[in-house]
This record gives C-alpha cells, structure tokens and sequence, in this order.
C-alpha cells in the first residue's frame, strides 16, 4: 500500500516533468490537430502565420506565440474555445469570429469547466465580442489588445470583454477599444477589474447584478458613458479617470453599499455624476469638473456620505428637487465648491460659512424650463438676493455645512491627457 502511494505521489510530482513543447506550423485545420494529438500540460508554440478553422481547447495547455500568429475563425462561431481547466492563451492574435449575438461569437470564450484560463498579451481584433468570460471561475484577462466591429448602429457591436457568473475574474492592463462596451460584466461577483483603457465605445465599464467587485485605475476616454454601476451592490469604484465621455462619467442605479472615491470626471459629459435611486455609498475625494451638471441625484437618493469632493466649473453643481435639506459633509469635512465666495479666517482650510449650491429659481426652472427666459429679470435677481440674504426661506436641498478652501487636484498622466485632446469636441459633432 506504501509503495502504491509513492508511486501516484510520484506521478503527480513529476507530471509537469514530462511536458512536451509542442511546434505548429500555421495551415488550415494544423492548430486543431496539434490540440487534438497533446497531452494534458503540453505547451504548444505557434509559427508566424495564419491558423484557418475554430478552434476548441478541451485539454489543459498552453499555446503561445508570437503576434504575427493569426488564428482566423473565418466568420464563423468563436474562433478559441476554452474548455479545460488551468489553459494559458499568449501572444497571439485571434480575429474572425461569427456575428451571432445570439450565440456570442466572440474571438476567446471561457466555458464553465475553464477555471483559472489565462489570456494574456494577445491582440483580438475584428471579432463581435472580443474576450467572453462565459462561466469559469478565476480567470485572468491581462495586457490584451482589443478592437471591436464598427457597424453603424452601436448595439449591433459586441463587447470588449463579456464576463458572466464568473467568480474572481482579474480583468487588467486591457486596451479595449470600438465595439459596444468595454466591460460588460453580468450576474458575477469576486472580481477584479482594473488599469485597463476604454475608447470609442458605448460604456467604458458596465455593471448588472455585479457585487463585490473593484473597478480601479481604469481610463475612459471618449465614450458616450463611462462608468455605469447598475443594480449592483458593495462596488469599489476607485482612481479611475473619465475624460471627454458623453452623457456621465459615473453612474450609480439602483447601487448600494459602494466606495466611489478619487476619480476625475472632467471635459463636458452631461452630468458628471447621476445617481439615482441609489443608496448607502460613500462618495470622497472625486473631482468632478467641466461638466454641464456635477452631480444629479433623484429617486430616493439621500442616504449617501459625500465628502472631500471637488465640483470645478459646472454649469450647475448639483441638481437636486426635494424639500428636505440634505447635509453633504461628515465629521467636520465637506467638498469644494468653485463657485463658493467663501473665507476662512480662523486658516482651518473649512470656510467659514456654509454653502447651498441651489435655490428656490434652480427648482422652478428645472420643473419649468420656459421660465428660463426670465432668468435675467429684476423679479428673479431680487429673489435670489433674498434668499442668499436670508438662508430660512431657501427651500431643502444640499447644504454643505464645511466646505472645502482648497481644490483637490487628481493628476492625468500624459499620455492620457494626449488621448483626450485628440476627442476634446467630439460630442459637439454629429458623431
């Protein structure tokens, strides 16, 4: 019995000894009959060239290769199928996939028995979907190239990356760009998704029945949203950057139990921030700036902290239509305002007066916006001095009871700052 056990104990060991390295020459069908002739562990080595036909990986392997390595699905269904465990796919590149959304043709897809797959440093370009985390637990997405269709209507495009039930997926260091949006994540929970750059798409990040996840140090540039938190609870939502992006930079419905803190939102977006119906979320250290309104919360939404925040040069800072007065600071600290003609002369960095950014008129002409012809009118200059002057007949709404004197500042590296000149008016075209 002893000397059974030592005989699987050194099997096991010494399995990853008898691995073999694998070459492939590209052709039609080559890369399939390779898979199919490997041991589990083998590590196969694709030549320049193209590979022709789908392929499915049923087996624990790696394949590797160089760029110039182009495995084509030639239009048909997924082009790599993952459906083994512990498989590595590198540096190659995977185009030609179907158009069936229905069956989401995708370059790479993860299958359930596919757990801890790892995709690393290849290009997928040209695909409906790019990378279909479709039900393996722990997967690693890093440092992939991926370029979506262009058809003329968004909402025939894929995803950059598709994740759905996949637990503990690691999504990082992906430039994704064109398709539909960058980060579809769907009924999953566990993961990680961060340092990845979105461009050219619908949403750089889009959440639902997401939970207990990071969404960190990732870059939206150009988008028409950038990053949507959707039904979906105890989000990390952190250091990320939206520049030049559409509608909003971050949006939270039905979103509860987040930490959204130090992201920049700059550069035009219709609202900055829109929460809506969205509750229990400590929002600090943003900086919101540029846009035509910083932070718009409606649907119940009062039961959030804010603090720490910087709102930089919107048309309006805040767009909120309530009767109770909501108070945006917590232990002593509240946000910038720029717009605040505050002073501080005690020098505790709080100014000494609180700030309310809204008025009685800002609520009339949000529920009446013909009454903005009258804007400019004695009557409505006279009833804003009024309630500036006397504070008790101002109706609810935000009041910050400590604002800040000094703007928090969250710097754009270089390259990204590039990027953004290049969108900078986009939107003001008919793109």
């Amino acid at each position: 019995m002893r000397r059974a056990l030592w005989i699987v104990f050194a099997v096991v060991i010494g399995a990853p000894l008898w691995a073999a390295e694998i070459h492939v020459d590209p052709g039609q069908g080559t890369l399939a009959a390779a898979i199919a002739g490997a041991a589990p562990g083998d590590a196969l080595h694709l030549r320049a060239g193209g590979y022709l036909g789908a392929v499915v990986i049923d087996r624990p392997l790696t394949l590797a290769g160089p760029p110039e390595a182009i495995i084509d699905g030639q239009g048909e269904g997924t082009v790599v199928t993952i459906d083994a465990p512990d498989v590595t796919l590198r540096g190659v590149t995977v185009t030609g996939s179907g158009r069936s959304s229905q069956d989401t043709d995708a370059g790479v897809k993860i299958l359930r028995a596919a757990d801890r797959a790892v995709v690393e440093d290849n290009r997928v370009l040209g695909n409906l979907h790019g990378i279909d985390v479709h039900g393996g637990h722990d997967a690693l997405v890093r440092n992939n190239t991926i370029e979506g269709t262009r058809q003329p209507r968004l909402n025939d495009r894929g995803n950059g990356i598709y994740v759905w039930n996949s637990p503990g997926a690691v999504i990082e260091g992906n430039s994704v760009r064109w398709g539909r949006d960058g980060i579809f994540s769907n009924a999953t929970r566990a993961g990680t998704y961060r340092n990845n750059l979105f461009r050219d798409l619908r949403f750089a990040v889009h959440y639902m029945y997401t939970n207990d996840t990071e969404v960190s140090g990732n870059v939206s540039i150009g988008n028409h949203l950038g990053f949507a938190i959707m039904f979906s609870d105890r989000a990390v939502v952190r250091d990320n950057l939206s520049l030049s992006d559409r509608d909003h930079g971050v949006m939270l419905n039905f979103a509860n139990s987040a930490d959204v803190s130090g992201n920049l939102v700059r550069g035009g977006a219709e609202k900055c921030t829109f929460i809506y119906n969205a509750n229990k979320n400590l929002i600090y250290d943003n900086r919101f700036e540029g846009c035509d309104i910083g932070i718009h919360f409606t649907a119940g939404s009062e039961r959030n902290v804010l603090t720490g925040n910087a709102f930089v040069g919107n048309r309006t800072q805040v767009k909120y239509v309530g009767t109770t007065d909501i108070e945006w600071s917590f232990e002593g600290r509240g946000n910038y305002w720029s717009d605040h003609p505050g002073f501080d002369l005690d020098g505790d960095g709080i100014a000494d007066s609180s700030f309310r950014p809204n008025d009685l008129m800002d609520h009339i002409l949000w529920s009446q916006p013909a009454a903005g012809l009258l804007t400019g009118a004695p009557a409505v200059q006279l009833i804003r001095w009024a309630q500036s002057s006397f504070p008790a007949t101002l109706p609810g709404g935000v009041v910050d009871s400590a604002p800040l004197m000094e703007v928090p500042a969250i710097a754009v590296p270089d390259e990204y700052a590039t990027l953004e000149a290049e969108v900078a008016g986009r939107w003001n075209e008919s793109e």
